[in-house]
């Protein structure tokens, strides 16, 4: 009969019994093949058991535990036996993981000539080694799956979260907003019934929008707005949302994008609250004027800030479908959200960050404008139907922006630039349709041009390592060095 153990667990079982059974044998003054003789094996066989690789049954167990003088419990007891056969049990199951068999490094055999020191330094590197492969959260490949199936579980739900929005009114009530703006006081209200004070440093590490300090309940945050749309009351209201919706360190990368979701979305809830903005969509539908301007105004927030706010509210609330895009000046996709249908463009994975859009979308024919102080209204036809696009566009530090918001033809209606002649056609993914040349240009230039390309960085440069992807824990730790009160 064989001692009944879990396959996954039975490698490290056994291991553990060897040890113990050698302990026992050592500590008996035996050798292999006189407790071989007692026990009835052969000496050989026993080296096998003690060395992990053959289980023995139960019979065999009791003979054993009967010439060494213990209990069979004290043989099966899951504990190594000394503080060498800790070491030896740890160096195996770490030669045994899939981390270090991937690198095709020859396993290190234990002697009895190995020093205890020599075995630390070893089990260090691989210690070391676990760390890295924990750090190393996601290939890119990895991160781009998690993206899309985050944004297709978003489309499903109409990126719709009523537990969040639920949430964000009741905090919001509890600070005494009622209506308007959301001030800075407030946000600094709503920190202090967390708990938490708003501090704001000229130091905060690069690598980090803002750092909270759980001991002793600091949030420390810059002097001034992140070029790009991150407001102060924005970082403020994501760094509280990783309390109040319980999140724990991320477990992967996948865990790290649907936080980062999460504490947007609460953010976005708070500075646009539900009750408000339905209110005022609802008003706007009805006397069919939709826009995002507006939208943006009525609550003191950035256009693009807005436009995706759109995204929460306009399905769910007011039964229309749309579209979301942030487009870069060469045509990248850099955030999506559609609903509608449009015939986003993707790569095999269904991935869409990244891909380039038709150039007769508004999202890039907005470019064109001269004047883009005002947004600009386009009809397109496409393979899915045709589309009604409000586009405005911006600059950033990395370079021109546009923001686009769509619904299909026939929701037109409700949006302010409804009545536009701006019309385009577009056959994309079909390659004649801008991303091949007219023929007799093609002809003219083929074998005559070596343009030199620009290269992209980001294609070489590595997924940000770390359980916070990208984020300096160095930097972060001497930074609350710096800042924590004297005890």
């Amino acid at each position: 009969m064989a001692l009944p153990t879990a396959t996954s667990s039975a490698p490290l079982h056994l291991t553990t019994l060897g040890h113990r059974i050698r302990h026992h044998r050592v500590a008996r003054g035996l050798t292999l093949d006189e407790l071989g003789e007692q026990v009835g094996v052969a000496g050989s066989q026993l080296s096998l058991i003690e060395n992990g690789k053959r289980e023995p049954k139960l019979s065999l167990l009791q003979a054993i535990a009967g010439a060494t003088g213990v209990e069979v419990t004290d043989l099966l007891s899951t504990e190594p036996p000394n503080r060498r056969a800790a070491l030896e049990i740890e160096l195996a199951q770490a030669q045994a993981s899939p981390v270090f068999r991937q690198l095709g490094v020859a396993p290190i055999r234990v002697t009895k000539s190995m020093t205890d020191e020599t075995l630390e330094s070893v089990l260090a590197l691989h210690r070391e080694l676990q760390r890295r492969e924990r750090e190393a959260i996601a290939t890119p490949e990895e991160a781009r799956r998690a993206n899309t199936e985050l944004r297709v579980r978003m489309r499903d739900a109409d990126n719709y979260l009523p537990d969040i929005e639920r949430l964000a009114e009741k905090q919001l009530k509890a600070a005494g907003h009622v209506s308007g703006a959301l001030t800075h006081r407030t946000v600094s209200i709503m920190a202090e019934q967390l708990g938490f004070e708003l501090i704001y440093v000229n130091d905060l590490p690069h690598s980090a929008r803002s750092v909270t300090d759980l001991e002793h309940g600091r949030i420390y945050l810059p002097p001034a707005s992140i070029p790009g749309g991150h407001g102060l009351r924005s970082m403020a209201l994501q760094a509280m949302a990783h309390r109040l919706l319980g999140h724990e360190r991320p477990t992967d990368y996948a865990d790290f994008l649907q936080q980062r979701l999460e504490i947007n979305y609460y953010a976005a809830c708070c500075l646009m609250p539900e009750t408000a903005a339905v209110s005022f969509l609802q008003q706007a539908k009805k006397d069919r004027n939709l826009a995002v301007e507006d939208f943006r105004d009525a609550f003191g927030v950035t256009h693009e800030a807005a436009a995706m706010r759109l995204t929460n509210l306009l399905t769910h609330h007011l039964g229309i479908r749309l579209h979301f895009l942030r487009v870069d000046g060469n045509g990248g996709i850099s955030r999506v959200y559609e609903n509608d249908d449009l015939p986003v463009p993707m790569d095999v994975t269904g991935s869409v960050e990244g891909q380039i859009v038709c150039r007769q979308w508004s999202a890039r024919s907005a470019f064109e404008e001269q004047n883009r102080t005002t947004e600009h209204y386009q009809y397109t036809d496409t393979p899915a139907g045709t589309f009604w696009c409000s586009t405005q566009t911006g600059v950033t530090g990395d370079g021109e922006f546009s923001i686009t918001v769509g619904v299909p033809f026939d929701d037109a209606k409700w949006f302010r630039g409804r009545e536009t002649s701006t019309r385009a056609t577009s056959t994309c993914p079909d390659e004649s349709c801008c991303r091949r040349p007219p023929a007799d240009v093609a002809t003219r230039w083929s074998g005559k041009a070596w343009p030199s390309a620009r290269v992209h960085q980001h294609m070489f440069s590595p997924l940000p390592r770390g359980a916070f992807p990208g984020v300096d824990d160095t930097e972060v730790y001497a930074f609350l060095e710096r800042h924590s009160p004297a005890e």
